[in-house]
């Protein structure tokens, strides 16, 4: 659970928050976990003017420590393994706060966006791709409920693990 009784709560992305997301997806460590600036500055775009993403600030105590978004996989079109079954959405999402993370922020942020996007979409399954050398990412995604598929040769990234987590019944 998050430090200090901070409570973490997802609000919508807007078109004003551009300039504060383009400053995380410019830091190094971001980077680092996300991938090239110019490809994740382009998904980001794609996913605030898309019907089919949910664009989220991620607030801690009020204020903004990161981003995440949820997005209906058909949208990266050929970007994602070809055994992703239809009605998958893929989720990222990062901590661009350094004294928030390993606070139990990102994994509550997380939680609340698999929430939403099983209670407002018709989304079969969530997906996520981290890196297999961000070792923190999968443990969080394994404690959220994601199930190892296999390793995927991500674009921009490398190796990294397919994870997916179904539809709770």
């Amino acid at each position: 659970m998050p430090g200090d009784g901070e409570v973490v709560r997802l609000r919508p992305a807007r078109r004003a928050d551009w300039d504060l997301i383009r400053s995380w997806l410019a830091r190094a460590d971001i980077e680092a976990w996300w991938g090239p600036r110019a490809a994740t500055e382009a998904e980001v775009n794609i996913a605030l003017n898309s019907g089919h993403a949910l664009c989220r600030i991620i607030e801690a105590g009020g204020v903004p420590v990161g981003y995440a978004h949820a997005v209906d996989a058909t949208m990266w079109g050929d970007e994602l393994p070809q055994d992703l079954a239809p009605g998958t959405w893929d989720l990222d999402l990062f901590i661009a706060s350094e004294e928030h993370r390993g606070q139990g922020v990102g994994q509550a942020a997380l939680a609340q966006l698999k929430d939403e996007v099983f209670g407002t979409t018709l989304a079969t399954a969530v997906c996520v791709f981290p890196s297999i050398r961000n070792e923190r990412a999968v443990r969080a995604y394994e404690k959220a409920g994601f199930r190892w598929k296999r390793i995927w040769n991500d674009p921009h990234m490398g190796p990294s693990w397919f994870m997916l987590a179904e539809r709770p019944r």
